[in-house]
């Protein structure tokens, strides 16, 4: 998972615009101070770029652990895969009909009424955001460790601190200037790509040199209980966030009618070729029990493979990775938080404007705060569990809205219809319930708390901005929409 790649905005005193100098005729409507720039090619790239973060060089072991039996791992990857392909291929009819910026925002917005798109919202204020940057900077610090060196595991201390300390720098970098953050994020999705793509060649030419064996994948298996097998989904799930995060930016895309679902769907299909490949790399190499105990099994991989070099080669591309993936956390904020502003669903304050730097300094402080306090009393995998169980029900509440949008507005153009509806968003929408379900019965505390949190923004959005929500809907004739 990883929110990278966004292109730079610039924020003005409150409205967001992109650095173009003149006006786009080709604009999107609603949105006429964002410039449609992001061609075919370049919006596949945000979806790959977008998703793939720190998931893929840390869950593994988490995965391990809970299944550990290697094809049922695999089978674990795979239907991590398939789920999020159902959400990409239905996702994609909505960022055709909605091709507006706030992505998930506006099509919960759109479909239940302004009370879920506040949620959703408020979420991502509150936990989705923080429980991503504390994720992302711990597997930041522990790479980072790794490259010098250091064994991450005997200086847990350390790598909380470190971690704490990364977010505060993204938070910093971001506020001193969003094309600096962008330049950074865009960078760290080649230095993944290339760290990826060379550790599965590597694996499959040099592998046999140095005991990997196909027999791994047969062998050194344990039971698996059915209830560890869902929350290994749910770190599966991590790892695979972001197929859709592209429609956060959709009033930045060309033709976005045409190219959004195109984009969302391949993009998704290449992640799960990639996914897929990784990990057949480690299992290849190391026996399921050796990936179960490595953290870094990315770092683990290459020390089988080239010794110390290797590690510290894959060690370095990997924390340039999460460090962009960390800045990009806080880059992509501001989509969201301002087509809220426009509806009146959200706090002024947080979307105010640095009067020098342009930037939304308030947003990015309060994520950073947040994140340096829940990664110094977090793990990694209570954070990564805490970021899934806090947005994926929205993405189940949003998938299920297509049924309701079919049927009250069906004047919506619909350049792409999700094939084989309604059975594909129907998996969607059930995989999430099994996923919130399991999660309830596993860990009922922490996932009650998670919910306990999300839902706290119902008395937060009576009390400050249903009122002014619907003063912002009738000034701007918005009858048509679902009023809550």
């Amino acid at each position: 998972m990883g929110l990278s790649m966004l292109p730079p905005l610039r924020i003005r005193y409150g409205r967001m615009q992109t650095s173009a100098h003149s006006p786009d005729p080709g604009a999107a409507e609603g949105n006429a101070q964002l410039v449609r720039r992001l061609g075919f090619w370049s919006t596949i790239g945000i979806v790959i770029g977008v998703t793939i973060g720190s998931g893929i060089f840390r869950t593994p072991a988490t995965i391990a652990t809970r299944v550990p039996d290697p094809m049922l791992m695999l089978g674990v990857w795979l239907a991590g895969g398939l789920i999020s392909l159902c959400g990409a291929l239905s996702v994609a009819e909505l960022a055709g009909a909605l091709p507006r910026t706030g992505g998930w925002y506006v099509y919960l917005k759109e479909a239940w009424g302004r009370l879920a798109g506040f949620l959703f919202g408020w979420s991502e204020l509150v936990l989705i955001r923080a429980s991503a940057a504390g994720a992302i900077a711990t597997v930041f610090a522990e790479y980072l460790l790794r490259s010098i060196g250091v064994d991450p595991a005997s200086r847990p201390g350390m790598t909380d601190y470190i971690a704490a300390v990364a977010i505060v720098v993204a938070a910093v970098t971001n506020v001193l200037g969003v094309q600096l953050g962008a330049i950074v994020a865009g960078a760290s999705t080649v230095a993944k790509f290339g760290a990826l793509g060379f550790l599965v060649i590597a694996s499959m030419l040099l592998g046999g040199g140095t005991g990997a064996s196909p027999a791994n994948f047969t062998t050194g298996g344990a039971p698996v209980d059915a209830g560890l097998f869902g929350l290994a989904l749910i770190s599966v799930l991590w790892a695979y966030d972001g197929f859709a995060d592209v429609s956060f930016a959709s009033g930045e895309v060309k033709d976005p009618q045409r190219n959004l679902p195109r984009a969302i769907i391949i993009g998704t299909l290449a992640i799960i070729g990639i996914y897929l490949a990784a990990n057949v790399a480690y299992l290849y190499v190391n026996p399921i029990g050796v990936v179960a105990a490595s953290p870094l099994i990315a770092a683990d991989t290459m020390q089988a493979l080239f010794g110390p070099v290797g590690v510290a080669f894959v060690s370095v591309v990997v924390t340039v990775s999460t460090f962009g993936a960390l800045i990009a956390i806080m880059l992509a904020a501001p989509r969201i938080f301002f087509a809220m502003a426009e509806d009146g669903l959200f706090f002024k304050a947080v979307a105010r404007v640095h009067p020098r730097y342009h930037t939304p300094y308030v947003a990015i402080s309060l994520a950073a705060v947040l994140g340096v306090l829940f990664v110094l009393t977090r793990t990694f995998e209570q954070l990564a569990d805490t970021f899934v169980l806090s947005i994926w029900p929205f993405y189940g509440i949003a998938i299920a809205g297509l049924y309701k949008l079919r049927r009250t507005r069906p004047d919506l153009p619909r350049p792409y219809k999700v094939p084989l509806y309604p059975v594909l968003p129907a998996v969607f929408v059930a995989a999430v319930i099994y996923l919130v379900g399991n999660a309830l019965i596993a860990d009922p505390l922490w996932t009650g708390v998670t919910f306990a949190i999300v839902l706290a923004g119902v008395p937060v959005y009576i009390s400050l901005f249903r009122s002014a929500a619907r003063q912002v809907a009738a000034v701007s004739g918005d009858s048509s929409r679902p009023r809550s």
